[in-house]
């Protein structure tokens, strides 16, 4: 298998482990539990920015960037509703 589809399907696999992770995290009823899964969610955001961070230094994810009207406009449309 080729190296950017493998690690595209790792990354892949971490960040819906992050999803169960952050759920996790979010249902826990109790103090103990609350703690291992944001350990683990913790644990499973670091190892997905290491596979991103590989894959962007490889070309094989690349960012564009976003415009600054673009950014102004979001930031206005979010001002006005608070």
């Amino acid at each position: 298998m080729e190296d950017k589809i493998m690690m595209s399907t790792v990354l892949g696999n971490v960040k819906g482990m992050c999803d169960l992770m952050m759920h996790g995290t979010i249902e826990s009823s109790t103090p103990a539990v609350h703690g291992a899964f944001q350990c683990a969610l913790d644990d499973m955001l670091c190892m997905q920015n290491r596979i991103y961070n590989e894959m962007s230094a490889k070309g094989w994810y690349p960012a564009e960037q976003a415009e600054a009207q673009k950014i102004a406009n979001i930031k206005q449309k979010f001002s006005n509703t608070q």
